[in-house]
């Protein structure tokens, strides 16, 4: 099963909707709670990152009998320092952002935290891709 989703940069009142739908297609694979909780953690940390960072990105979902796959592309500023974005409390959200809620550094350490696979590469004035694995 595949599922595709467009991400706008700076919607935050969208943001959540991908994790949400992806949440009920599993529920309705049967998929154990715990796995879901995981997945739609990291999911949702992923596509906030987008809303909050990028202009624009998809995400794209390819679910089989074993695992899940989400690979999130977009389009921004990308990350100079991968290795600092992953510890936990770093932040280059805006003032705008974090006034939010948003933007308090942990979006990549909780991605991390929640799924069996991660792999992330950005080009900085390019992009990011996200590839998350979770396995049943």
């Amino acid at each position: 099963m595949r599922l595709s989703f467009k991400i706008e940069g700076g919607d935050f009142t969208q943001a959540g909707q991908a994790s949400s739908e992806v949440k009920k297609v599993l529920k309705q694979l049967g998929i154990d709670a715990k796995t879901i909780k995981n997945i739609v953690i990291a999911l949702y940390e992923a596509e906030v990152n987008i809303v909050a960072h990028a202009y624009r990105g998809t995400i794209d979902v390819e679910i089989d009998d074993k695992k899940i796959t989400i690979r999130l592309t977009d389009e921004g500023p990308g990350i100079p320092d991968i290795e600092m974005a992953m510890k936990e409390g770093f932040s280059t959200a805006s003032k705008k952002v974090r006034e939010m809620g948003f933007g308090a550094g942990m979006g990549l350490p909780n991605i991390k935290k929640n799924t069996d696979l991660m792999d992330i590469k950005s080009t900085v004035g390019v992009g990011t891709e996200l590839i998350m694995v979770n396995y049943f």
